[in-house]
């Protein structure tokens, strides 16, 4: 049998706000155990939550660019379940009244489009973390930390619209593009600060009905994603195929076998009884408050896209490489702005920039070379200054040092040869040291041409002025004999 697979996503995201939902405490994971925690996150008796209104405007500003519909009232309500990192028993979410309603994400597929629907956005706190390991002062127990309880998230939640592993990666990718760049989201999926859970049934190719689904939980890479996603398909087609049932019920993905493993038999809206927080009034956002978040929206990842193909002439493969993340677009820019010749710069950001940002970890913030310094560097090349090659060595230099390219030119001595005397001489020493290769040459094997160059650019170590060499050999083999 032929089967089809119907995929949805819910995705955490961690808010980029410096305190958490309900208190002072820090937002952060940088810190010791523990050490972010006061009786509101920890839900003892007696203490009142207020909402933090920064995590509100976080939300209203994604619900406006996924063209979702926001809430002008809602309310805040009480999950409760028990887990050993929630120390409340219960998580203030939204249930029956969520800040976003609606809305969807465009996503590329196999060179066309398809609108991936949005149910819903809605705010909640996070729980804590419980830790296991070796590494642990007693690897025989477990600890919790509690620094993540109350930390805001958004839990944004797609329709079924996703029928691939693949499909569903370029969906997570374009909105992790799109939380970093209106800074809602650091988008860090090794830390924990986007979390995925995938909801994966199937049905016969062609079904409307739903199958029964399965949730895999916490998946915290794109390629784990697609793993999940591809093992659970083929697990219930192996399950119908035996004439067994697909249970519904809550999965874990174990990254070391690929294989993903039952966790807990799947939960409903009414075990966790929801019912409003008694604790917090309803949720006003006024029209004005709308008008103000949007009227500072920055300028959205496709609509950039766009503008760097017509203002910039790019073609559509380098836009779309450097506006994957909004510091790359911005650093492009920003040099463009000192050396207005965009393929240039953009070759040189897409294969130099982007080689030492991965082998070195960084962001476009974090690197030595700036915006400016790669400019100089490039006005340098087309000056004669510098070579194109030894363009390369200087760039290398300047991600190592941080110098600016006039200073590493310098110290180094890796200026230009642009003497003709001095270049003919090479030349000549090139030529009499491979009679056979200009005999061949004069005899009509012009691609010899290129070994000539070469070896004269070789003799230099690169600093030759590679126009000034291409005449003055052309003229020596033709007077060669």
């Amino acid at each position: 049998m032929t089967y089809e697979s119907v995929i949805g996503l819910e995705v955490h995201a961690q808010l980029l706000t410096k305190s958490k939902l309900f208190c002072a405490c820090a937002a952060t994971s940088l810190a010791d155990p523990n050490e972010h925690t006061c009786p509101i996150c920890l839900g003892m008796p007696g203490v009142l939550p207020v909402l933090n209104q920064q995590a509100v405007e976080l939300g209203i500003r994604l619900g406006l660019a996924v063209q979702g519909r926001i809430a002008t009232s809602c309310r805040l309500a009480r999950k409760n379940y028990f887990y050993p990192d929630l120390p409340k028993g219960y998580q203030i979410s939204q249930y029956e009244e969520p800040l976003i309603d609606g809305g969807g994400l465009e996503i590329a597929l196999d060179g066309g489009t398809r609108q991936v629907r949005l149910i819903r956005i809605h705010l909640e706190e996070d729980a804590g973390k419980s830790i296991h390991g070796e590494n642990l002062a007693d690897p025989t127990r477990s600890y919790v930390d509690l620094n993540r309880c109350g930390v805001p998230l958004l839990e944004i939640v797609s329709a079924p619209d996703l029928r691939s592993s693949e499909e569903a990666k370029v969906y997570l990718q374009k909105l992790k593009t799109l939380l970093e760049y209106l800074e809602v989201c650091d988008g860090n999926m090794e830390e924990g600060s986007l979390r995925c859970d995938a909801n994966v049934s199937i049905r016969l190719q062609g079904a409307e009905e739903f199958g029964t689904r399965t949730e895999i939980k916490n998946l915290n890479s794109f390629r784990n994603v697609q793993r999940a996603i591809d093992y659970e398909i083929a697990r219930q087609a192996e399950v119908l195929a035996q004439g067994g049932r697909v249970v519904q019920e809550t999965r874990l993905f174990d990254a070391e076998r690929g294989v993903t493993l039952p966790m807990r038999s799947k939960e409903e809206a009414h075990d966790y009884r929801y019912f409003p927080e008694p604790d917090l009034v309803p949720l006003r956002v006024e029209a004005a408050w709308i008008a103000r978040v949007r009227s500072v929206l920055p300028e959205l990842p496709d609509t950039r896209r766009q503008r760097f193909m017509t203002q910039y002439d790019l073609p559509a493969y380098d836009a779309e490489v450097l506006t994957v993340t909004r510091a790359l677009a911005d650093y492009f820019e920003a040099a463009v702005q000192r050396y207005p010749h965009p393929k240039v710069v953009s070759n040189w950001l897409m294969s130099d920039l982007l080689r030492e940002l991965n082998r070195h970890h960084h962001t476009p913030q974090q690197a030595p070379v700036t915006p400016a310094y790669l400019a100089e560097m490039l006005q340098m090349v087309e000056e004669g200054v510098i070579s194109g090659k030894i363009a390369k060595t200087v760039f290398e230099e300047m991600y190592r040092s941080g110098k600016p390219p006039r200073t590493i030119v310098a110290e180094q001595g890796l200026l230009q040869m642009a003497d003709s005397s001095a270049l003919a001489a090479v030349i000549a020493q090139v030529l009499a040291a491979n009679p056979a290769q200009v005999t061949e040459y004069r005899a009509g094997r012009e691609k010899l041409f290129g070994f000539f160059v070469g070896q004269t650019m070789k003799a230099t170590q690169g600093k030759a002025n590679p126009k000034l060499v291409n005449e003055l050999l052309s003229k020596a083999l033709q007077t060669a004999g």
